[in-house]
């Protein structure tokens, strides 16, 4: 899976239509978002506009619903606050054998799940186990463990993890740790019981899951017994919004306390208002426009309705040389970005590549349309090309319809491609649409992006050949439908590399060759817009710290670190030792409805959502 994209098996849901929402006017309406004044005790509530698929911490593919895991369940290491690397948690340490195929963890004693039962080796074991040997356990994280051999909790303190090749993030295994107790009975991994209280509620995190109404709330307490301390908040609230306005004006109005994927609008005009403070920083996601090249699943076998005119690679480089990037970010983000170049975010410095500058693609029409010109897109009498089979160049671009930066793009990119003689048509689509198509590789031009995690290969693993659908449309954590030998052996070949500056240099190897393969442009890491209410709040733990994001975390550092204004900020020094949430929440999403619940399907494609 987690800062983004990220990662997993993911799938998720396939969203209804809009049955009923909830609007800003009748938020008080709703039991969790009462008055600040009519609230008991110091509550946490966070403006939530994307949705959740699963509570089940094995089949959550959307980012809020593996946040809500990252609440309510240890791991066995998490990203620090300080710097995203790998520091304890459910595992105070771990030590790697001479050849780096045995890994063993000293697991914590003392910890109890909520119900009072010991947290034990065997719960790690049995979680691992469960994946190992359960394809439905794999949905979320299956990618951790696809190079496990064997599994075993010799003891209650002690978990060894034997692997059939060197694997380089085992320091940093993005899985919750469940209760073996509650989870062995369960055969169905898909049954709807799997998403109820009496299954998800024992837990042993920061917070501990109370109370849950699809479409309108989560709710949790307070762990008192959290091994690192409870959180200064009593209780946590996820609030569900409309859309990103309704929620940014429950903000003003101090009916929640906490917002994140502002718009750069929205951030703007929230910035100096009295008791509202916010949050510009560098994070974990990326944009992107896939090209649909010829897509195939995983049997090689051609899926979908691109148009054939993009099987050739001079033309998606011509594409992708149309489009200004500096543009996208200067006037569709506001600035508040930076230019895209590999999808590892430069937030994670040691593996972001950037190209060399004699190999940058620069935006550059007259170039573009010269590179047309040569291989045979001769322009007809009204400006547009035709291939050499005689068919115009006419394109569709697939996005979001309800949300702004896909609005705004989409007229940027549509004037970009008319002057090299291209026509685009805009289809933005709502998300259970845009899911759909792009999951079957019906489109030609898709907007997307990612969240990723720490270690690349969260974002390395979604290009790899066995990340494509089965024939039945299936088992897809794809992003772009990539396969290409040479970049599936980079991936493994970082993976088994424990030299961090050699396993720096393959990855950003790997990251060139898809970028040399054109078939997706990364168009800019966008800064996570965060704003809170400072009248009720005095800080969040940053990560990374000083100047990272509160909600948009690899981690739940932000949400436990909530100081309550008036409080002593026991959390200061945030760090390793005081955990918290981030939440990927936030994204400009209509949630909807089918009978009062969302039906769920296969992962989506929906930027904002995805882990």
């Amino acid at each position: 899976m987690g800062w983004f994209l990220v990662h997993f098996q993911r799938r998720v849901g396939r969203l209804g239509r809009v049955g009923a929402v909830l609007a800003a006017a009748a938020l008080s309406a709703i039991p969790l978002a009462a008055p600040a004044h009519a609230q008991q005790g110091k509550v946490l509530r966070v403006a939530l506009t994307t949705g959740i698929d699963h509570l089940n911490p094995f089949t959550a593919g959307l980012a809020a619903s593996t946040q809500v895991g990252r609440f309510i369940y240890e791991f066995l290491t998490i990203p620090s606050a300080e710097t995203a690397q790998a520091s304890p948690a459910l595992a105070e340490s771990w030590t790697p054998s001479a050849d780096k195929l045995t890994w063993t963890y000293k697991i914590r004693s003392g910890a109890k799940w909520s119900d009072g039962q010991p947290v034990t080796a065997k719960d790690a074991a049995f979680t691992f186990n469960r994946m190992l040997t359960d394809e439905n356990a794999r949905t979320a994280n299956g990618s951790y463990v696809t190079n496990f051999d064997t599994v075993t909790a010799p003891d209650d303190t002690t978990l060894v993890i034997k692997t059939k090749t060197v694997q380089s993030d085992m320091n940093l295994l993005d899985v919750p740790i469940v209760p073996e107790h509650i989870w062995a009975p369960i055969k169905d991994l898909n049954s709807p019981q799997t998403d109820t209280i009496p299954v998800v509620g024992v837990n042993d995190g920061p917070y501990q899951l109370t109370e849950y109404k699809q479409n309108e709330y989560v709710k949790f307490k307070a762990n008192k017994n959290y091994w690192r301390g409870a959180p200064q908040v009593d209780e946590l609230q996820l609030l569900v919004f409309k859309d990103s306005e309704a929620a940014v004006n429950a903000l003003r109005q101090g009916e929640v306390d906490v917002i994140n994927r502002l718009t750069a609008t929205q951030f703007n005009a929230l910035k100096g208002q009295p008791n509202i403070a916010t949050n510009a920083a560098p994070s974990r996601r990326y944009d992107e426009i896939n090209l649909n090249f010829g897509v195939q699943n995983s049997d090689n076998q051609p899926i979908g309705d691109g148009n054939p005119v993009l099987k050739d690679i001079r033309l998606r480089k011509a594409i992708i040389q149309a489009i200004d990037k500096q543009a996208v970010v200067d006037r569709v983000a506001s600035g508040l970005a930076q230019p895209g170049s590999g999808i590892v975010p430069p937030v994670f410095r040691t593996y972001h590549w950037e190209p060399a500058a004699n190999e940058q693609v620069k935006s550059d029409l007259a170039a573009a349309n010269t590179a047309l010109d040569q291989a045979g897109y001769a322009k007809g009498a009204d400006g547009v090309r035709v291939a050499p089979g005689g068919a115009k160049l006419e394109l569709r671009l697939t996005g979001h319809a309800n949300r702004p930066y896909d609005q705004r793009l989409a007229q940027y990119v549509t004037g970009w491609l008319k002057d090299i003689g291209i026509t685009v048509k805009q289809e933005l689509v709502s998300d259970d649409e845009l899911n759909d198509r792009t999951n079957a590789g019906k489109y030609d031009l898709a907007i997307s992006g990612y969240a990723t995690n720490p270690d690349p290969d969260s974002a390395l693993q979604l290009h790899v050949c066995a990340a494509r659908p089965n024939a039945q449309g299936k088992g897809a954590t794809t992003d772009t439908f990539f396969c290409d030998p040479e970049f599936d052996r980079l991936r493994a070949q970082q993976l088994a590399e424990t030299d961090d500056a050699k396993r720096a240099e393959i990855v950003k190897q790997a990251q060139a060759r898809l970028a040399s393969q054109a078939v997706n442009v990364v168009l800019d890491y966008p800064n996570a817009l965060e704003a809170y209410r400072s009248d009720k709040f005095s800080g969040f733990t940053k990560q990374p710290q000083p100047e990272g994001a509160i909600l948009e975390q690899s981690g739940y550092w932000g949400v436990y670190g909530a100081t309550p204004a008036g409080a002593k900020d026991a959390n200061a020094t945030g760090g390793s030792d005081s955990t918290v949430v981030w939440i990927i929440v936030g994204a400009v999403v209509v949630i909807v409805l089918i009978g009062g619940g969302i039906m769920i399907s296969r992962r989506t494609k929906t930027s904002e959502d995805r882990e």
